[in-house]
């Protein structure tokens, strides 16, 4: 008998509407579910084809969507490593024409480029070499950023000191940054020996000193043509560094000077009694004794808390077209593309001398960076002043330019490699 406040439940068949519902309420759940996954696929969750963006990239404002997604997208083109000065092999890379590349500056826009550099306004007519873009293999080297590098210099004194190659590289770094400084907001001062360039708006100075071999020699200022006659004073610096004290960056070379001839004639003591007392050595072993005099002075001197010191590797002469494979011996004259074999190395860079660099620099106290340019240097036998230059003061002839011997294959086109070798200097900043 049952309850009457019970009702009975009758089991049986569900009714046909009721599985009409319940299977439309699974397809709507599948469908929503294959959505979800396709656009979880298409934001990349199972793709492995492409590199993680950069770890600095910054988000924009919420109401720039539209920029924020370009930016978020051009990290996806390249998938090498940030710039870490002790982590990236900066010579290990290649060449890569970019036809887009604009140089921030031109040899007829930028006032301050010798002559002797100024390929353009000497009448070159091929600007290929001005859009070679170097790129190391395990990292990204960022471009120049003037403004970026000005703010760097803020309150502070840069000062190249070397040769005419060191100073090719200082009248690049003014070139670089220059250009965005208002008119009355900068200065430059040339010196015989020491230049200067302000950026008054941010107290901050660009300068270039002479002393083509750092220590003292009988032809720093007056130059002897004849290098029979150069003598070189390997245990005397101080005249010429009580000038670099108090500079928060230092940047110096000095190779091409010493490239004279097997021997060098080196000097101790005073030139107040003549040149009698010179001895001749090897070349590398002289440079060995005068760079040594540079280092106790650097240990002994510089306080790296305030001065950070910058060494700049060999720039390489490509005055033998047999080094990359032409027999004519037309130095680098007509060159208008870079080498392209790997790792290729001529006979204008030496690397006895590199040797002694990295030895010396290895025992000293106080730090010094490599602004490593010698490899990637090496394969731009295109980018020289070539006969788009002056000798003794004169612009090269038309005449004159078509003998391949007067190619100035030393020194650099502005713009050109150099803007390189401080984009590497900025980078290590």
């Amino acid at each position: 008998m049952i309850h009457s406040g019970i009702m009975k439940i009758h089991r049986g068949k569900v009714p046909f509407p009721i599985i009409i519902i319940t299977i439309g309420v699974l397809v709507f759940f599948a469908v929503l579910y294959a959505e979800r996954l396709s656009f979880l696929s298409s934001n990349s969750i199972f793709k492995f084809n492409k590199p993680c963006p950069r770890k600095n990239t910054k988000p924009k404002p919420t109401g720039e969507k539209k920029v924020e997604e370009e930016i978020v997208n051009e990290t996806w083109i390249d998938d090498r490593f940030e710039f870490d000065s002790e982590e990236c092999n900066i010579a290990n890379g290649k060449w890569v024409f970019n036809q887009s590349i604009k140089p921030l500056y031109t040899d007829i826009t930028c006032p301050y480029i010798d002559r002797q550099f100024s390929c353009v306004k000497n009448g070159r007519t091929d600007f290929d070499y001005q859009h070679w873009e170097w790129q190391p293999e395990d990292c990204t080297l960022p471009s120049f950023n003037a403004a970026l590098a000005l703010k760097k210099l803020q309150g502070k004194r840069l000062l190249f000191v070397g040769d005419s190659l060191q100073r090719n590289q200082w009248e690049s770094f003014v070139c670089l940054v220059e250009w965005i400084i208002p008119e009355k907001m900068k200065s430059m001062r040339r010196g015989i020996v020491h230049s200067v360039f302000k950026a008054k708006e941010y107290n901050a100075t660009i300068e270039f000193y002479w002393a083509p071999y750092l220590v003292e020699s009988n032809t720093d200022i007056n130059i002897i043509g004849d290098t029979k006659k150069r003598i070189i004073k390997v245990d005397a610096i101080k005249e010429r560094a009580k000038n670099w004290t108090g500079v928060d960056i230092l940047v110096f070379n000095t190779y091409v000077w010493w490239m004279s001839g097997a021997t060098i004639k080196s000097l101790w003591g005073s030139f107040g009694n003549g040149y009698e007392g010179y001895e001749e050595f090897d070349t590398p072993v002289a440079y060995k004794l005068a760079l040594k005099t540079w280092a106790n002075w650097v240990d002994s001197t510089i306080n790296p808390n305030k001065t950070k010191i910058f060494f700049t590797t060999m720039s390489p002469t490509h005055t033998r077209s047999q080094d990359w494979g032409n027999m004519k011996d037309e130095k680098c004259f007509n060159e208008t593309k870079p080498v392209k074999k790997k790792k290729h190395w001529g006979t204008g860079s030496d690397k006895r001398i590199m040797s002694v660099v990295a030895k010396v620099v290895k025992k000293m106290k106080v730090p010094v960076t490599f602004i490593n340019i010698t490899q990637i240097s090496e394969y731009r036998i295109d980018g020289h002043s070539n006969v788009y230059t002056e000798t003794g003061g004169k612009l090269l002839t038309e005449e004159e330019r078509t003998n391949p011997q007067n190619a100035d294959c030393i020194h650099w086109c502005l713009p050109g490699v150099p803007d390189t070798w401080n984009q590497i200097l900025l980078a290590m900043l």
